[in-house]
């Protein structure tokens, strides 16, 4: 993971070179140009955005959620 940075918007990890570093109210922190393109749109992409990424954690958590409690059945 040595060639990836963790976006603080998004919560996932990118490339180096998807990668910007911004300047927030709690300082510098990493952000992802698609997630950067995404908030200069209108309203409906930055919301259409957000649902996706939603989508894409719930369904993460999901999977590891069933990985965690399939181990636990196997004890």
């Amino acid at each position: 993971m040595a060639d990836t940075l963790f976006c603080y918007h998004c919560r996932t990890h990118h490339p180096k070179e998807e990668m910007r570093q911004i300047e927030t109210k709690g300082g510098k922190r990493w952000r992802c140009i698609k997630s950067i393109q995404a908030t200069k749109q209108g309203r409906e992409a930055r919301e259409a955005f957000g649902r996706q990424m939603s989508a894409n954690n719930r369904a993460e958590a999901e999977s590891k959620a069933r990985l965690v409690l399939n181990a636990a059945k196997q004890f």
